[in-house]
């Protein structure tokens, strides 16, 4: 007689827990191998200081148990784009921090049903790996192109991969004009620095961002926030700010004046950043995202030897809103034609 075979339904119970209140989160990052720096407490209080973004965790572990996994999101709401969760606002990436597949599907089942229940327009997952973009439900994913710099070569092959033209005679040229650098995160720095951005931002037709976010950025990263700027007599150039997470620099904005472009001030702020990095043991400088059609940015960052890799944005939306407004992000890097691009 045959025995008719049962198939076992294993269900995987959902959690979740604010990660700022949660200490489990911070230890979670820290030792992820895929973390990044948009992951961190530090960088979600950021956001929750200056914008009120509220972050959650969506994990299958147990409260109160070590954290085996973990998607943060945060909710974001306006009068223009509606109310969403995104992982996370204001970075290029925000790696889903889940081995498992089939914990993954559930966790992604549970933000769909947040989505669906809070009436939210949609969910945004921003990937370095595009394991989501065939999750059940989610909208066609978006890619842009990804730029990391490896720090272990020798600093000489990193000086022999720049751009001839493009970088290092930029370099040298900022040298023999007096270009100098100051670094740190002191009031001083960080208004030249904003100064510089306002003006960029208003180059490119763009609000600038808030001051109080760069003030809550230094005040939550601390010593693992740099800001550079490159100066010529007293006059401040350019300038870039930069985040570390382990053994990882983060290039998050820069700046410049368009009228001193011929000193070479921001292939020299960069690298500058890159001789730092070196020192202090880190292994990769990510340069963020491009988008597909800026390819003055993409070949900048192909110029200071930089890698190309995809980054991979997927959506659960809610069907019954289907008008979409996406995200703007304005480049980080100043326009090709302020970065002395021969």
């Amino acid at each position: 007689m045959a025995l008719a075979r049962s198939r076992a339904v294993i269900i995987v119970f959902v959690h979740t827990f604010n990660p700022l209140q949660d200490p489990r989160w911070a230890s979670f990052v820290e030792t992820h191998l895929q973390s990044s720096v948009f992951h961190t407490s530090s960088y979600l209080d950021a956001l929750r200081r200056t914008y009120g973004y509220q972050p959650i965790v969506y994990t299958t572990s147990l409260p109160g148990e070590p954290l085996a996994n973990g998607i943060v999101l945060c909710r974001v709401s306006s009068w223009l784009t509606g109310s969403r969760l995104v992982s996370v606002p204001f970075a290029d990436h925000c790696e889903p921090l889940v081995a498992s597949s089939r914990d993954r599907a559930a966790i992604v089942a549970a933000i769909q049903k947040t989505v669906r229940d809070g009436k939210l327009r949609y969910a945004q997952i921003r990937a370095i790996h595009a394991d989501l973009a065939q999750a059940a439900g989610s909208g066609n994913p978006r890619t842009f192109a990804f730029y990391t710099l490896d720090l272990t070569p020798p600093i000489e092959r990193l000086y022999g991969a720049l751009h001839k033209t493009a970088i290092r005679r930029s370099v040298r040229r900022a040298e023999r004009e007096g270009v100098c650098l100051e670094s740190g995160r002191s009031e001083a720095l960080l208004r030249q620095f904003y100064s510089l951005l306002v003006e960029t931002r208003r180059r490119q037709g763009l609000p600038p961002q808030p001051m109080p976010w760069f003030d809550n950025l230094v005040e939550c990263f601390g010593d693992r926030l740099t800001i550079h700027v490159a100066s010529r007599e007293g006059e401040p150039l350019a300038a870039i700010l930069t985040l570390r997470h382990k053994d990882v620099l983060v290039y998050k904005y820069g700046a410049s004046d368009e009228r001193f472009q011929r000193f070479g001030a921001m292939p020299f702020l960069l690298w500058k950043a890159i001789l730092d990095a070196k020192d202090q043991g880190l292994s990769l400088f990510d340069l963020g995202r491009s988008d597909a059609d800026n390819t003055g940015l993409a070949t900048f960052k192909e110029r200071l030897g930089a890698t190309l890799s995809t980054l991979t944005y997927v959506r659960w939306a809610d069907a019954s809103r289907t008008i979409f407004r996406e995200e703007h992000h304005a480049p980080r890097f100043p326009t090709p034609t302020q970065l002395c691009l021969q």
